[in-house]
């Protein structure tokens, strides 16, 4: 078993250290958290190991989970990577670019590996129809939630946004060529509500709208592709997959039939794969104790979380 440490105890970092205490792939050292009290308190709560210093629990373990606010995700992880330990970072992966980047090059000198928590990659509803998602080329996320004043530290788009930039760059096979995109600060002192249109070279277009002033809570994104309209309720965890087809030459009664304009005929029919439930976060963190454990590559490597930030802040220097 890999012997985890947590850095950061709020409400994501006490997730994840109930989360690794129960994994069977891991053994829970114990964590670090910069404020004496909050750290007093998850002590007397759970009965976790408190560490006094970073440095002192980087020295005991394997694996790093670095929950920490976005500001020190960079120094942590730095100080991580140069100990020889391996990184589970959450999203965003850094503040800046040039940060990530030099994540990426130091885990490449120390031979480590690292792992950004993108979460939504391990959606069972993305899970369930990532593999039937081919070439699309319009792409619409609608993702809303009702005022929470942890998170508004940062913009809507690293706070939010960034989980449907990931997705999207997961599934569209080509650079990007041009971002447009608009944003309000509303309560905050960054942008609350943003809007962002994501220009690919293959022609795929990708709309998205982050929202945290909303009224009600909403993760949606909805795929075209040819042939096929898929939706994903991330929030919800279903999906759904519409497809056409040339319609039979003697179709049934119940058989749904499109004829355009130019008499062509295509039949409708709706293909619902299973989705299976799961702990999705439990999930990113076992996924890297096996690329850990096989020498394998990370569902989500930091080049995704790289690239995730490089289109963020893009975005974000818009406004």
């Amino acid at each position: 078993m890999l012997k985890a440490g947590v850095l950061g105890a709020g409400h994501l970092g006490k997730i994840h250290l109930r989360l690794l205490n129960q994994s069977h792939k891991y053994e829970l050292v114990g964590f670090y958290d910069a404020d004496a009290e909050n750290a007093k308190r998850v002590v007397e709560e759970f009965g976790y190991t408190y560490f006094n210093t970073i440095e002192a629990l980087i020295d005991a373990v394997d694996v790093v989970d670095i929950v920490t606010p976005t500001l020190s995700h960079y120094d942590c992880a730095k100080q991580a990577i140069k100990k020889g330990k391996h990184i589970f970072i959450e999203k965003p992966i850094t503040n800046t670019v040039e940060e990530a980047e030099t994540i990426r090059t130091l885990v490449a000198e120390h031979g480590v590996k690292g792992q950004v928590g993108h979460v939504e990659r391990f959606n069972p509803a993305f899970i369930g129809v990532k593999d039937k998602i081919v070439n699309p080329m319009f792409i619409e996320c609608h993702r809303l939630a009702e005022f929470n004043p942890r998170g508004t530290d940062v913009p809507v788009v690293l706070d939010l946004m960034i989980h449907d930039i990931d997705i999207i760059l997961s599934v569209v096979n080509s650079p990007v060529k041009h971002i447009s995109a608009s944003g309000v600060s509303v309560v905050s002192d960054t942008p609350d509500i943003a809007n962002a249109r994501i220009e690919f070279k293959n022609g795929c277009v990708a709309n998205l709208t982050a929202s945290r002033i909303s009224l009600k809570n909403m993760r949606k994104t909805r795929f075209f592709q040819k042939d096929a309209y898929i939706s994903v309720d991330f929030l919800e965890k279903k999906c759904e997959v519409v497809k056409m087809k040339d319609a039979p030459e003697n179709p049934g009664d119940f058989d749904m039939i499109l004829q355009n304009a130019e008499g062509i005929k295509k039949q409708i029919y709706f293909d619902n794969p299973k989705v299976e439930n799961n702990n999705a976060i439990l999930d990113e963190l076992e996924t890297f104790a096996d690329a850990i454990n096989n020498n394998t590559k990370p569902i989500v490597t930091l080049h995704d979380g790289t690239e995730a930030l490089r289109v963020a802040t893009m975005i974000i220097n818009q406004f």
